[in-house]
């Protein structure tokens, strides 16, 4: 049942405008409703004339927001700002954090069953904001909001394959932890096909995955950040999600939920997907002592992170 309802807040932006057009090409998806605070209309008239099933309607502004979730599966939010050169993803915190919790409270009220897709940063904080938006509207349920880490994963298996010389689509890296600077931990030790890597081009490998999102802010000079890899790993989650939605088996992708695998309260690690959401956290499994050291270090910066969220969330109005 390829009938998959997918909304998209913040559709007119970087990430939001490639995003869509791959939710549009898929033929998992049957409506898709967009909605931004500007040029939404032109965006969906563009991306309507596509010759794919998916209906597309464009919403534009707070009033047509509820319309725009009526009915929703699936809803992915890149809404927010996009870092400029010097910013970490913690900088856009206010801005974000405001948008975030404006949109998910509608999604709350108006599709509280939805699984619920963040990408604006910083994820570490955003996906917090998300729980408590949904807890004060009695609607929580923990397996169905995930923070997509899904870019993480993507530039672990293209930067493997590209020293190993291997096709970057059959590498697997899983990442853990959260979704920015020293917080992504990418796996190296459970890298399908087995890599080895000396531990000085290991280190810097690892360093590599984490400051990749500031490799691209760096190389835009200040006309934005990853949005074309990250609408292909936003979709890529998407459509992983809406597989395990349909029944598919052994759907595992990773990203950063609310979790019991750390003493963080929220952690990324391989998920099994399924009708509902998360049906079962594979947690970290067998790590070397380098990883091992890596998670150690990240706690401190996680806490902080998903504390600044809730303390945001708990004084929203």
């Amino acid at each position: 049942q390829n009938n998959a309802k997918v909304a998209v807040l913040g559709a007119s932006g970087g990430i939001g405008q490639p995003l869509s057009l791959l939710l549009k090409n898929s033929p998992l998806v049957s409506r898709l409703t967009l909605y931004d605070i500007a040029h939404t209309p032109g965006v969906a008239a563009d991306l309507s004339h596509i010759e794919t099933r998916a209906n597309v309607k464009g919403f534009l502004g707070p009033e047509q927001l509820p319309e725009c979730l009526k009915g929703c599966d699936v809803v992915v939010i890149p809404a927010g700002v996009p870092r400029k050169p010097g910013m970490t993803r913690d900088d856009l915190f206010n801005t974000n954090a405001s948008i975030v919790a404006t949109l998910t409270s509608a999604c709350a009220q108006h599709c509280p069953e939805a699984m619920i897709c963040i990408i604006s940063n910083p994820v570490n904080s955003t996906i917090p904001i998300t729980s408590e938006v949904f807890k004060k509207h009695g609607v929580y349920n923990p397996n169905r909001i995930f923070g997509v880490t899904t870019l993480d994963i993507v530039r672990a298996n293209t930067f493997v394959a590209e020293l190993k010389g291997l096709d970057p689509a059959r590498v697997s890296v899983p990442v853990i932890g959260g979704h920015a600077g020293k917080t992504i931990i990418p796996l190296i030790s459970q890298c399908t096909p087995k890599v080895d890597f000396p531990q000085d081009q290991l280190e810097k490998l690892t360093g590599r995955i984490q400051e990749a999102g500031t490799e691209v802010v760096k190389a835009k000079a200040g006309a934005g950040s990853a949005t074309l890899s990250m609408a292909y790993a936003g979709a890529r989650f998407v459509f992983s999600l809406v597989d395990a939605m349909n029944g598919k088996e052994g759907v595992i992708e990773c990203a950063f939920v609310r979790s019991e695998e750390t003493e963080s309260p929220y952690f990324s690690t391989p998920l099994l997907l399924g009708k509902n959401g998360i049906e079962k956290n594979l947690g970290i499994g067998k790590i070397s002592p380098f990883e091992e050291k890596m998670v150690a270090e990240a706690m401190s910066e996680l806490k902080a992170s998903i504390k600044k969220g809730e303390e945001f969330a708990k004084n929203f109005k």
